[in-house]
């Protein structure tokens, strides 16, 4: 994986700010225009968080390198501010107070128990049968979990037990590089 240069940043967050733009304005998701810059052509999960007056507003993103990130953001930029079901979809007159975040990952691993996580730089992505929960590593900061906890809440998150991770449920880690509008 190429790291993401401040060049790179900058287009993503551009990119996801004039794409909910564009979209609040025509009801139309546009499609930007593959750049040069390699590090923006590799696929990688990406989660696109919103911020309205510095509260959560949505965050909706990919765990597996589905698309290219310069394709992955704006899309995913878009479903924050109009598809996250716990949120109104943002109006274009919210736009100029929206703070956009942005969480690149890494691949994802294989975790054999609490031991194998780092609070504040892992993230979870715990899946059993059909069901999936995914949080990203600031979360388990912002709450003051234990990295036993972190697992718990993944596993709150997927609709399974607490226990979950402890009885069959696949555990994964993930890393991010995380970045925001100033």
């Amino acid at each position: 994986m190429y790291p993401l240069n401040n060049s790179a940043r900058d287009y993503l967050l551009k990119a996801a700010r004039s794409t909910i733009e564009a979209y609040l304005r025509s009801g139309v998701r546009s499609v930007p225009d593959p750049p040069s810059a390699r590090e923006l052509l590799q696929k990688r999960g990406a989660f696109v968080t919103l911020y309205l007056r510095r509260r959560l507003r949505g965050c909706v993103g990919y765990a597996w390198p589905l698309t290219p990130l310069y394709r992955a953001v704006p899309e995913c930029a878009v479903s924050a501010a109009v598809e996250d079901h716990r949120f109104r979809p943002l109006h274009l007159k919210d736009l100029p107070e929206i703070q956009i975040e942005l969480s690149v990952l890494s691949g994802l691993d294989r975790v054999g128990g609490a031991s194998d996580i780092l609070v504040g730089t892992h993230g979870l992505l715990v899946s059993q049968e059909a069901r999936r929960g995914l949080l990203l590593p600031k979360v388990a900061v912002e709450h003051g979990w234990t990295s036993e906890q972190f697992l718990e809440q993944t596993c709150l998150k997927a609709g399974l037990s607490l226990q979950a991770w402890k009885n069959g449920a696949a555990v994964e880690r993930f890393t991010a590089t995380v970045f925001r509008e100033e």
